[in-house]
């Protein structure tokens, strides 16, 4: 029966990141820090910042956070690759008359590739960060998902 708390605490854990992913894309592009050249760490600290002021988190929370932080924008840019436009691989799949299927194949394995190789490090650091919150924070972070679970259902 030890089987299914755990089950449920990953994906907890992946669905947690998810969200601390796209709280660092909504936060990057408020702020223009999603345009090409942009300082990644600078954003970094920023998102550290404001989720540490709104958790009360203390220095080694913060740390754990800024861990959480680093392997997700490193999960990120394995999935954006090297290209400073990451839907040129996309639309060149529809640039000729026919859908270039065998590249679409590609481009999907790669993405998935990274994901794959990269998940056991982003899920590691989000249950480290959240199993060394207090109960109360680990509350607000329940709260959180359970708010911008409702707002998502509401769009589809």
């Amino acid at each position: 029966m030890k089987f299914r708390p755990r089950i449920a605490r990953g994906l907890l854990a992946l669905f947690g990141g998810t969200l601390l992913l796209g709280s660092l894309t909504a936060c990057a592009g408020r702020h223009g820090w999603h345009e090409a050249g942009a300082d990644s760490g600078a954003m970094r600290a920023h998102m550290v910042e404001r989720i540490g002021r709104k958790l009360d988190l203390d220095a080694d929370q913060r740390q754990r956070l800024d861990t959480l932080a680093a392997k997700l924008q490193s999960q990120r840019q394995a999935m954006r690759g090297d290209t400073t436009d990451a839907r040129a691989p996309w639309r060149a799949l529809f640039a000729g008359p026919t859908f270039d299927q065998a590249a679409a194949t590609r481009l999907v394995e790669e993405k998935t590739a990274a994901v794959r190789s990269g998940s056991p490090e982003v899920i590691a650091a989000l249950a480290d960060f959240y199993d060394h919150l207090r109960p109360a924070q680990q509350q607000q972070v329940r709260d959180f998902i359970e708010q911008r679970g409702g707002r998502w259902s509401r769009h589809g």
